[in-house]
């Protein structure tokens, strides 16, 4: 159900059409990038990845990879945002040691995805920077 058609924050039903999720979508990763300080680093560094994988003319294999490295890193940080904003939501200023558990995994969930990123950012670029010698 829509409040009101000029203001999508009130709609508390399904959305009826496409292009509706699509902007409650774009929504999303607008508010991503504004408030999430380490959403900006991973889309920092993987744009700088980009760059050194379109210098270095990686092939499509290696795009591949490195691609898939950088939206699981990007992935990560959307769902460990997502969770650290319900649990606010649910338990408000109280701590609560489930409630740190939750973010602390979630935040975990960040670094593995960081980790494998690094480990295929190696693999990828360290033999292309070799083909260069």
């Amino acid at each position: 159900m829509l409040m009101g058609s000029n203001d999508k924050r009130k709609q508390t039903g399904k959305n009826r059409a496409f292009v509706q999720s699509l902007g409650h979508a774009w929504d999303g990763l607008r508010a991503l990038f504004h408030y999430e300080r380490n959403f900006r680093k991973h889309l920092a560094v993987g744009t700088l990845a980009v760059i050194a994988g379109i210098i270095l003319r990686l092939t499509l294999n290696e795009w591949l990879w490195l691609v898939l490295a950088i939206f699981l890193v990007l992935i990560a940080e959307t769902l460990n945002t997502i969770v650290e904003a319900v649990v606010d939501l649910v338990v408000g200023t109280t701590y609560h040691d489930l409630a740190k558990r939750a973010k602390d995994v979630a935040a975990g969930g960040v670094l593995l995805a960081a980790i494998f990123a690094v480990i295929v950012g190696a693999l990828v670029m360290l033999p292309a920077l070799a083909r260069w010698f």
